[in-house]
């Protein structure tokens, strides 16, 4: 299997939690732990949520990785 950037991609300045999809391409919970400050992106498949608090933006994010399959690769 190829390795892809998105597996580890550059650690943003305000990153707060990093999961692995099940593939291993990173889902980044970035943001603050302040009142509907955070938010999760997939490098995997690019889904993302809008801004929440962080126990849910974590929740949401560990929800994510467990059933995402998507890894990007150039061809």
């Amino acid at each position: 299997m190829k390795l892809s950037p998105n597996t580890t991609p550059v650690e943003p300045i305000n990153l707060l939690i990093r999961f692995h999809n099940q593939v291993g391409a990173a889902v980044d919970v970035t943001g603050t732990t302040a009142y509907m400050g955070s938010r999760w992106r997939c490098h995997g498949c690019g889904d993302d949520d809008g801004l929440h608090g962080i126990i849910s933006t974590r929740r949401s994010a560990n929800d994510h990785a467990g059933f995402c399959r998507a890894a990007y690769h150039r061809l």
